[in-house]
């Protein structure tokens, strides 16, 4: 795939998906800016892994619904390569239980880690795309957030607050030729999925057209493509990565 710009950041890029972005997003010959929240030896063992493949990486610590930390994380990023060139928002949280059970403070919290982190990065992105005229950001939502899912009201209207902010953002970026676009995985093989029964990943797959779950590295290479040069006329889309679950 071929990139114009020369560097990324991911928030919450250390582990599971996130890990796999960076290295999928590094093997194509950008810098990535590997952000993480608490626990350094993740990302640094990443970042050790990125680098011994040939490719080019570096630590950045914040919390990304802090919008100073947020802020002082790409300008750190800006005075040491210039420039900004591609945003992925990949931090969040779940905290799931039935809606009659969920307090308040059940819902803020995963609606603060999923959708104000991701606006805060995606409003500060268009700051300093917007100097260059040039950039893209992907957000990555969730199938949940197009079809919803019992026990889950909070992160379902988290990412699906992303995908209409997301467009929202695509409609403001264009004219400065900065690009939105979301990403909603359906179910994919990470470590908690892992921990499933093979029965019981028998009994979701089947309900999956293509019968099985998704990699990480399949989500990956979809956000890689929409970042690049290859996706230069496509903003304010969704593209679903779901083995056909939901169309």
């Amino acid at each position: 795939m071929k990139f114009s710009g020369k560097n990324v950041l991911v928030t919450g890029g250390s582990r599971g998906i996130g890990a796999e972005i960076c290295k999928v997003l590094a093997s194509f010959g950008l810098k990535v800016w590997i952000n993480y929240r608490s626990n350094p030896k993740l990302a640094d063992d990443l970042k050790a892994q990125i680098e011994a493949d040939g490719g080019n990486a570096a630590v950045v610590k914040f919390d990304a619904t802090n919008e100073d930390d947020f802020i002082a994380a790409i300008n750190l990023i800006i005075q040491s390569d210039g420039e900004l060139s591609y945003l992925v928002n990949n931090a969040g949280i779940t905290n799931d239980k039935l809606a009659l059970r969920m307090s308040v403070d059940d819902f803020n919290s995963v609606i603060d880690a999923n959708l104000k982190s991701a606006f805060i990065g995606c409003k500060e992105a268009l700051k300093v795309m917007s100097k260059k005229r040039f950039g893209s950001v992907v957000n990555v939502a969730s199938i949940v957030g197009e079809m919803g899912n019992a026990g889950q009201t909070n992160y379902s209207a988290s990412k699906g607050g992303m995908i209409a902010m997301s467009k929202s953002f695509a409609k403001e970026g264009a004219s400065r030729n900065v690009r939105f676009n979301s990403v909603t995985p359906g179910f994919i093989a990470t470590d908690m999925t892992d921990a499933l029964s093979d029965e019981i990943k028998a009994n979701y797959s089947a309900n999956i057209p293509l019968k099985r779950f998704g990699e990480a590295k399949e989500v990956a290479t979809a956000i890689a493509f929409l970042l690049s040069d290859y996706a230069s006329y496509i903003t304010g889309d969704t593209l679903k990565i779901n083995g056909g679950l939901y169309m």
